[in-house]
């Protein structure tokens, strides 16, 4: 059975954990493919808020193997954190497995990232802090510490190597503190205080490192339904995205298959998770944002704060030029769209359709100059808004015309069919048009 892609269209927030939580009652198997603690998803069950910032979101599913891709930076501390969390709701982690290949966030990475970020002065990118650029930036530079390298290797890995971790953090740590001194004028660190900071985390996650390529192979030859999941999104891609104010990896569906190890031929949809409005954490171009009553509305209304840093996001209308883009470099085959019910009670809503370029001009084409984009003013196309409110609808039919007629637009704009509509923030609250799995 080929595998499924569910990743963010716009810049990230836009409700995959409840879209890929869904999908996962079809699934043997997620997979989380890239980034670290600096995402966040909700999963809302009952009254269970799971805030999951590194645990793929289909750890609620008792039939899930939760994977953490090799394409993911891991901070083992954090991770048992949120383990400890998550096993406290009831929840079992016997079926996690990680990466042995997986690099991992080490304590000098949160330092060095909070003083480059302060370093940047009013060029700041907005980083996280949880050290998730300087972990990208050692694996690309071929310096970076593995999960692997916490344990005892063999075919069965299973126990922590005080000795092993040790040599390896020794190896790489007379260059960190150079750094940190020549730089920066800051005291660096020791073999021992990392090791014993890492110590209890090992020995809590040994046991669920593997070789999680071949789990997956071995899921797909088996016919096994596996669904690979992304945090952040297109718009915040290290390629693709608003450069510099990215995020450090490969979001986009391209970075699925590098991020989990696996081939493209496997791979036989892709979900584009698109908020029917637009928001933004962090610096950088975001020609729909509104700095209005109506921006402050959504904020309000869509309660927009960040899960992993409660930073209030910034709020716009709905940015078709920036998603026709998201469909072109991801290759959607189908889009679920999400928070309809946060419009609810606008007397008219708002389509980004072109951009005005700063000569006048107007396109309806992503210009790859991250400078014009921050110049461009968004051409909006104005639709009747709608008062109901629908948390309890389960088919199109239920929705009222002027969402109906706005959910189509959206779909015929980016040439894309719409698999699923959330309504609500409750784990049913999903109009279900096709399963893409």
């Amino acid at each position: 059975m080929p595998a499924t892609i569910v990743t963010g269209a716009q810049w990230g927030d836009e409700g995959k954990g409840k879209i890929v939580d869904h999908l996962a009652e079809r699934a043997a198997m997620v997979v989380r493919y890239q980034g670290g603690n600096n995402a966040g998803h909700t999963v809302v069950i009952g009254d269970t808020v799971l805030k999951l910032h590194q645990v793929p979101s289909g750890i609620t599913r008792p039939q899930v193997a939760a994977v953490l891709g090799n394409g993911m930076v891991i901070n083992p501390p954090a991770l048992v954190e949120e383990l400890e969390i998550v096993e406290a709701e009831g929840i079992s982690t016997a079926n996690l497995h990680i990466s042995a290949t997986a690099h991992m966030v080490m304590p000098y990475h949160l330092l060095l990232d909070e003083l480059q970020e302060q370093a940047r002065g009013s060029s700041a990118l907005g980083t996280t802090k949880r050290g998730i650029g300087p972990a990208y930036t050692d694996k690309a530079a071929r310096r970076g510490l593995r999960m692997q390298d916490m344990v005892d290797g063999g075919d069965q890995i299973a126990r922590f190597s005080r000795d092993r971790f040790a040599a390896r953090v020794g190896a790489v740590l007379p260059r960190v503190n150079d750094e940190l001194d020549r730089l920066y004028g800051h005291p660096g660190f020791t073999v021992e205080e990392i090791v014993e900071a890492y110590a209890p985390a090992a020995q809590r996650l040994a046991a669920h490192i593997k070789d999680t390529g071949l789990l997956i192979d071995k899921a797909l030859r088996q016919g096994q339904n596996v669904l690979l999941e992304g945090a952040q999104a297109t718009m915040l891609d290290i390629d693709h995205g608003t450069y510099p104010f990215v995020t450090s990896s490969s979001p986009t569906a391209g970075g699925a298959c590098v991020g989990a190890g696996l081939g493209p031929t496997q791979v036989q949809e892709v979900v584009g998770v698109i908020k029917v409005y637009t928001s933004r954490v962090g610096s950088g171009p975001f020609p729909t944002e509104l700095h209005d009553a109506t921006g402050d509305w959504l904020v309000e209304q869509g309660q927009e704060y960040g899960t992993t840093t409660g930073r209030r996001r910034r709020c716009g209308w709905i940015d078709l030029v920036a998603l026709r883009y998201a469909v072109r470099v991801n290759g959607f085959t189908g889009l679920a769209l999400t928070r309809l019910d946060v419009l609810s009670g606008l007397d008219e809503v708002k389509l980004c359709v072109a951009y005005r370029l700063p000569d006048g001009t107007v396109t309806e084409e992503y210009p790859f100059d991250t400078e014009i984009m921050g110049q461009v003013e968004a051409v909006y196309e104005t639709m009747p808004g709608w008062q109901d409110h629908f948390h309890s609808a389960r088919r199109w039919q239920d929705l009222p015309e002027p969402a109906q007629a706005y959910c189509q637009r959206i779909a015929d704009k980016l040439d894309v069919p719409i698999c699923m509509i959330s309504v609500g923030a409750e784990r049913n609250d999903l109009v279900a048009l096709r399963w893409p799995i």
